[in-house]
């Protein structure tokens, strides 16, 4: 009965993951997915083959703060896995992406661009996906002015006055410099963040880091620029209603992907199926405030690296010096 519940939610959250990327029904989709194994999904049991897991994480909050919330994590895997699990939160994506390499670190928490930088650099995967609001991932969105009728498209945004919301930003800058770049309305000549930043002065009339969503909006609602770059539910979030109804969607550029968790390379299916379905038994009522506590989510549920990340690595791949500056932004010492 308890393998039953467990393929349940699995299949449950499966849906939900379909879903977030637009795939349809589930009842369409899982014969050709098992088949292809993009996502297993199995009722029986996994076998872990270490004594320990060491799980890395990176706070979006003091980590004198955060070492509670982890130890319930750990003490919640210790007793799903039967092994000693321990959480190390390090104060830069560099500790981490260097422990897994190493194998000093087996798993990990990560954002997508840290996430992509990682896969590259030592092959970890993506294994669960983030799910918010009930989606796996949020649309990047070109905003301007209702009133302006001279840009209609993310092409029509070059050579006009821009504001991103950082150089780092998933919606606000990476998504779409990053097609802009890959689709060929804009070169980078050179491969550094010089060359980025001189590609940038060469193909706009201006651009601004404007340091946030809210910021961003407020530049375009101001005049002070004619594009604001950001996610979709942006203006709802962060603007009165009447400031909402003076600026219209030019268009959506694509999914940006919700946050991961990374395995090791090295780790062997068994044990990676296994801390699967143990992360999987954290969307459970009774366990689900563990998650929300330590990161935020609503829900953990199974995807891989290209399902999820896909071509929005080739955007931080495409934007030159980028990798470095995306590590640098989660530096808790600097």
């Amino acid at each position: 009965m308890k393998q039953q519940i467990i393929l349940t939610l699995v299949v449950i959250a499966v849906a939900a993951f379909l879903g977030g990327y637009g795939l349809g029904n589930l009842n369409d989709n899982s014969n050709s997915l098992t088949t292809n194994e993009i996502i297993n999904v199995s009722s029986e049991s996994n076998t872990v083959d270490v004594d320990t897991l060491t799980i890395g994480f990176i706070p979006v909050e003091k980590a004198d703060e955060l070492t509670p919330k982890a130890q319930a994590l750990e003490t919640f895997l210790e007793n799903e896995l039967g092994i000693d699990v321990e959480i190390v939160i390090p104060t830069d994506y560099e500790t981490i992406i260097e422990g897994m390499r190493f194998g000093h670190i087996d798993a990990a928490f990560m954002d997508t661009g840290p996430a992509w930088i990682t896969h590259q650099r030592t092959g970890a995967e993506a294994v669960m996906a983030e799910l918010v609001e009930g989606k796996v991932n949020y649309q990047a969105t070109v905003w301007t002015l209702a009133d302006n009728d001279s840009i209609h498209s993310l092409a029509d945004t070059v050579g006009k006055k821009v504001a991103f919301t950082s150089i780092t930003g998933s919606s606000g800058f990476v998504r779409p410099m990053g097609t802009l770049v890959t689709e060929g309305y804009i070169t980078i000549e050179g491969d550094d963040i010089v060359a980025l930043e001189s590609a940038l002065a060469n193909n706009f009339e201006s651009y601004t880091f404007a340091g946030s969503y809210k910021a961003a909006l407020q530049l375009l609602l101001n005049g002070n620029v004619d594009v604001a770059f950001g996610s979709d539910i942006a203006p709802q979030k962060y603007l009165e209603l009447e400031d909402q109804v003076k600026l219209r969607p030019v268009t959506t550029i694509g999914p940006v992907p919700s946050h991961v968790f990374m395995v090791n390379s090295d780790m062997s299916e068994s044990t990676k199926d296994a801390l699967v379905d143990a992360l999987i038994k954290l969307n459970y009522d009774e366990n689900n405030h563990i998650l929300k506590d330590l990161y935020g989510a609503e829900a953990l549920v199974p995807t891989t690296t290209t399902m999820h990340i896909g071509n929005f690595g080739d955007y931080i791949d495409a934007l030159t010096g980028l990798d470095q500056l995306i590590l640098d932004s989660y530096n808790k010492s600097k």
